[in-house]
């Protein structure tokens, strides 16, 4: 352990690099999303519903790693655009079901360019796709040992 006081220097955080990536990348994405009228966690709910179809609130909170009450607002909302539809459930009503409208299906062909256009704004000549690649698959990995370690 150092005790210089070196090891908090920001430079030498590992939180610090990843928080300011994050708020970067969702930077970069407002305006790829504004032509949508989302926002980007309510993009993350779509993309999760494009992907898996029919999903319960709780399926959802799991996947994005975010509480009920982080997500239940977005669903109103992506209610409110008519992009989804939230239904209790016959067996059990405390859980609820989310399914896409037509309106949100159409929406994921208008997106499949969003991808592209996020990698293509990180483009510079000191990194190329396959680092952002890579980092991607190492930041995935942090996910799941940090899932392992913190969830029951």
């Amino acid at each position: 352990m150092k005790t210089d006081g070196t090891a908090l220097y920001l430079e030498n955080q590992l939180c610090f690099p990843l928080y300011a990536a994050s708020r970067l990348t969702t930077k970069i994405y407002t305006p790829l999303l504004k032509e949508f009228d989302l926002t980007y966690p309510q993009y993350l709910v779509l993309l999760v519903l494009w992907q898996h179809g029919n999903q319960t609130v709780n399926e959802i909170c799991h996947r994005l790693l975010l509480e009920s009450n982080t997500v239940t607002p977005l669903l109103k909302r992506l209610e409110e655009k008519k992009l989804l539809q939230r239904k209790r459930s016959d067996k059990d009503e405390r859980v609820v079901q989310i399914s896409l409208t037509k309106e949100g299906e159409a929406l994921k062909q208008h997106a499949l360019s969003i991808p592209d256009k996020l990698i293509n704004a990180f483009a510079d000549e000191t990194i190329d796709e396959t680092e952002i690649r890579n980092l991607q698959k190492t930041l995935f990995k942090l996910i799941d040992i940090m899932n392992k370690k913190l969830l029951p």
